[in-house]
């Protein structure tokens, strides 16, 4: 009966869309299509719709109360309460008394949770005890709220980085930057987030960003055989225009997207050159140590 009945809301408000909407005679066609399966494939009319159930009406208060905790609009009183307790909260920050702090932005936040600043505050608390999935929940609550909100996705960044997601981090500074183009922290973040994931590219590519336990930089430069295939493959046209684009991107910012791709490009190159070399130059760098299926022992 339930399936029923909301089949029979869908089929009314399609026919109050047939009588007030404005719509064209081939949608008019479309939804007198529409209507008709739907009778005949659950034997309902709009009739059978329960009383005083609108299913238009519900949608819309869903969608308007779809913010954080569904909660009705603050009164006037109750966010001057809530603008108190994020100042006090403020000074407890100052303070370094995080756990105070976070107490306040809290009972801000219960009192007024339409208030983008209250979360994007309480992320920072969050952020300086350590707790970051719960800095990162609020940012998203903030920008829910007001999605043009640089300093909270300034914080995501901040969040994201500190959980050693570098490209979530990357996107979050690329976002405050677009609202703030000039805001000088942001720009060093997001060149750090570049750089961390660069790194971490490199290192996923078995070419690491750390110290090679055991490799001798000598005897790699010294191999013949990798320095006549570093010849043959830098004279690759492909790779040298990856490479000019990596100096481009330098002398335009420093991004490394295009080194990160000219790497990927080499290595690959090689890998399919020599692949007994590059396992060899692997086990010198001690790439093996953590692979995760070690090969089984007969």
């Amino acid at each position: 009966m339930a399936v029923k009945g909301l089949v029979a809301a869908i089929v009314q408000f399609l026919t109050q869309q047939l009588e007030e909407g404005d719509i064209t005679a081939d949608s008019r066609e479309s939804l007198e299509v529409a209507i008709q399966c739907l009778e005949s494939a659950y034997n309902v009319q709009a009739s059978d719709t329960p009383t005083n159930f609108n299913l238009y009406e519900m949608y819309k208060t869903f969608m308007e109360n779809a913010k954080p905790h569904l909660a009705p609009i603050a009164t006037p009183e109750a966010k001057a309460e809530a603008e108190k307790l994020k100042n006090e909260g403020n000074a407890l920050m100052k303070a370094e008394k995080h756990h105070e702090a976070l107490a306040n932005y809290t009972k801000a936040i219960q009192l007024d949770n339409h208030n983008a600043v209250y979360y994007c505050n309480r992320a920072a608390a969050y952020s300086k005890i350590g707790n970051y999935q719960q800095a990162i929940a609020d940012c998203l609550d903030a920008l829910s709220i007001d999605p043009s909100y640089s300093k909270a996705y300034g914080r995501l960044g901040l969040a994201y980085s500190s959980l050693q997601k570098h490209k979530e981090a990357k996107e979050s500074y690329q976002k405050a930057l677009e609202m703030e183009p000039d805001n000088e922290s942001y720009k060093n973040n997001l060149q750090v987030a570049e750089e961390k994931l660069a790194q971490s590219n490199m290192s996923n590519m078995g070419l690491g960003g750390g110290t090679w336990p055991g490799m001798d930089l000598n005897s790699l430069l010294s191999n013949p055989a990798l320095m006549n295939m570093a010849r043959q493959m830098l004279s690759n046209p492909v790779l040298q225009n990856m490479v000019s684009n990596y100096m481009s991107g330098q002398a335009e910012g420093g991004h490394l997207d295009a080194l990160i791709e000219a790497g990927q490009e080499f290595a690959q190159q090689l890998q399919d050159v020599n692949p007994d070399l590059i396992e060899s130059l692997r086990r010198q760098m001690g790439g093996n140590q953590n692979d995760p299926d070690p090969p089984q022992q007969n």
